[in-house]
């Protein structure tokens, strides 16, 4: 039997004063029940959840990460601040990584995990999962870069892109594009090959994951059941 708050401060995503103030604000439940007890002696195999989302001690990690620009996609870098370095201290010795990468200058949804088998299985070509962006060019989207993305963009370098989708917005300097690959710089480079290069570019969706706007740009989450059991029936 354990402590309640050492329960949850064991998960890393809190100290053990957040623990107990969570708990004595009624936002976590022990086998559906909630508890305001700190000192609740706990087995280790009954659930508790935080906001209705089960916890776990040492498993894997899943979290959202709303990316800002001049942020990297890596667990380290010399010269800037990664994703990593916008979450608490705690999650520094849990294994995480960003799933795929942004582009420094890109904004958006980005999925932060230490389950290496998920994270492959959803990079992975063989399961082509979508990848929803807002993009914004310099010049007027038309109705030949919907049939030129729809079709699959020959990159200037040869590169012959998968089909996407791309849905043109209002006053079409602005649209929403979705496809199934990864490649370096992809939607810049398929948007140049149109002659209309890329101002603004923000991910909205991955696979089943749709960015919670409520997040502040460099705020983060940890997903809900439902999310992470969605990203497994990718």
């Amino acid at each position: 039997m354990e402590r309640l708050d050492k329960r949850l401060a064991a998960t890393g995503q809190w100290s053990r004063k957040e623990a107990k103030d969570l708990i004595r604000a009624g936002r976590v439940s022990v086998g559906g029940t909630v508890c305001r007890s700190p000192e609740e002696k706990v087995a280790p195999d009954t659930p508790v959840a935080v906001d209705g989302t089960t916890i776990g001690a040492g498993g894997p990690v899943y979290l959202m990460l709303h990316k800002p620009a001049g942020v990297v996609s890596a667990t380290e870098d010399g010269r800037d601040r990664t994703v990593l370095d916008l979450l608490p201290p705690q999650y520094r010795e849990m294994g995480l990584f960003p799933v795929g990468r942004l582009d420094k200058d890109t904004e958006g949804l980005l999925l932060i995990t230490n389950d290496g088998p998920l994270a492959h299985r959803l990079l992975s070509p063989r399961h082509h999962v979508d990848k929803v962006y807002y993009v914004e060019v310099d010049g007027i989207l038309d109705q030949g870069d919907v049939e030129a993305v729809s079709q699959g963009i020959l990159l200037r370098d040869g590169y012959q892109c998968l089909p996407g989708k791309l849905e043109l917005l209002s006053g079409n300097t602005a649209a929403y594009i979705t496809i199934r690959e990864g490649k370096y710089h992809q939607i810049k480079r398929m948007m140049a090959a149109r002659g209309k290069p890329v101002t603004y570019l923000k991910r909205i969706k991955f696979g089943a994951l749709t960015l919670d706007e409520q997040l502040d740009k460099g705020g983060w989450r940890a997903l809900t059941d439902r999310e992470i059991h969605s990203l497994f029936r990718q």
